[in-house]
């Protein structure tokens, strides 16, 4: 068994009776020595706050105590809520499928068959172990589908800038050679009409001109040396920079294909959207906007709820309505932007209330924007797409 999981690990036995609490810690206690026991309901909530156990065995002869025991620390302390546990509830024979359907519905994460003991002694061990070998791949705060999809599409504009920076360039140099060209011709010209009028004798009183063949000669020469050869050469230096956005073009196509490739598979994933509002019909309506949209959608309408779902999933967002029946909004975003690995969550408050108190109560907690009711399809719909492409 791996030792760096077991030695430290925090595991909290829960009960009603002294004995079974006894021999459920004598069967831990080997590969976990940190098992700590408590059967004081009154102290339940205290003492799961003082331990923060990693995993939570529930040992209530009846799956309906131990089902009222986990949802009792829910009601009484804020801990639970969010401290990152899994929790193994035991169970005897008569009450397996029981169990089964409680661990499907999320109430709790595990089962074990206890009762009787002689069935399999070590499962309980080896449950455990799995636990925590689930609770130590969430410790590692690594990066969701989600979070990649979103960098993709933030990188993926490059293609485009680009590309738009390298037709500017294109343009800026043809710009050059039209320039050149242009002030070659109004050279030239200025220089045949200055030529002309002294040929014709129009400069007399400046210069004389005994031969007018040699001054076309001399001012041809001069054409020649100041004006074309600077702007040849001028429009020769332009050349190699064309052929180097052509080079520079060409040799990043293979990686802007792959750009390409990488953002048509962001935009593949789902990010997972955690609607929070205790009013079914405004989970429709939500359900109704984003049902078209390439979202995964979970709903959830009291606290309890949001903490389990937020725990074991991390979604990519939160809509969080502020009236909840069991807590208030605004202190569920404190609690979850007081964890580290879920802080980074953006939430955006949805509320029929727009009265700046209850605003600026959201944004201090932690809240990335506010939405009021009713929803507007498009307002909504920017708001969820900014957040997400800018967690």
């Amino acid at each position: 068994m791996n030792r760096s999981l077991t030695s430290n690990a925090s595991i909290l036995v829960a009960s009603d009776n002294r004995s079974d609490a006894d021999v459920v810690q004598r069967l831990l206690s080997t590969d976990y020595p940190n098992t700590i026991t408590t059967i004081d309901p009154d102290q339940a909530s205290a003492d799961f706050d003082q331990h923060r156990p990693e995993v939570l065995v529930l040992v209530f002869k009846e799956l309906e105590k131990s089902q009222r025991y986990y949802l009792g620390l829910y009601r009484q302390g804020c801990a639970v809520q969010l401290q990152p546990h899994r929790t193994i509830v035991l169970c005897g024979k008569d009450e397996i499928h029981h169990a089964y359907k409680l661990c499907r519905e999320g109430i709790f994460d595990d089962y074990t068959l206890f009762w009787p003991m002689t069935i399999d002694s070590s499962r309980l061990p080896m449950s455990v172990f799995l636990a925590l070998r689930e609770q130590a791949s969430l410790r590692v705060s690594t990066p969701t589908a989600a979070d990649f999809a979103a960098q993709v599409r933030r990188i993926a504009t490059l293609e485009k800038m680009l590309t738009d920076q390298l037709a500017q360039g294109d343009n800026r140099i043809d710009a050059i050679g039209q320039a050149v060209t242009y002030a070659t011709n109004h050279a030239a010209s200025a220089l045949e009409n200055f030529s002309q009028r002294l040929i014709q004798g129009n400069l007399e009183d400046i210069v004389a001109v005994k031969s007018a063949d040699k001054l076309q000669r001399e001012l041809g020469q001069l054409k020649r040396d100041a004006i074309e050869a600077p702007l040849h050469t001028l429009t020769r230096s332009v050349n190699p920079l064309k052929q180097w956005t052509n080079e520079f073009r060409e040799a990043n196509n293979t990686h802007l294909e792959s750009l390409r490739t990488l953002n048509s598979l962001a935009n593949t994933i789902q990010p997972s959207l955690l609607i929070v509002d205790d009013d079914e019909f405004q989970h429709k309506i939500i359900n109704s906007i984003l049902k078209e949209e390439s979202y995964n959608l979970m709903f959830a309408a009291k606290g309890s709820d949001v903490f389990n779902i937020v725990r074991n999933s991390r979604p990519d967002l939160i809509l969080m309505d502020i009236m909840l029946p069991d807590i208030n909004g605004v202190e569920i975003v404190k609690q979850i932007k007081a964890v580290t690995r879920l802080a980074k969550i953006p939430i955006i408050m949805i509320t029929g209330e727009s009265k700046k108190n209850f605003i600026m109560a959201s944004l201090e907690a932690g809240a990335r924007d506010i939405i009021v009711k009713p929803f507007v399809r498009d307002i909504l719909l920017e708001k969820i797409k900014y957040s997400l492409d800018n967690p």
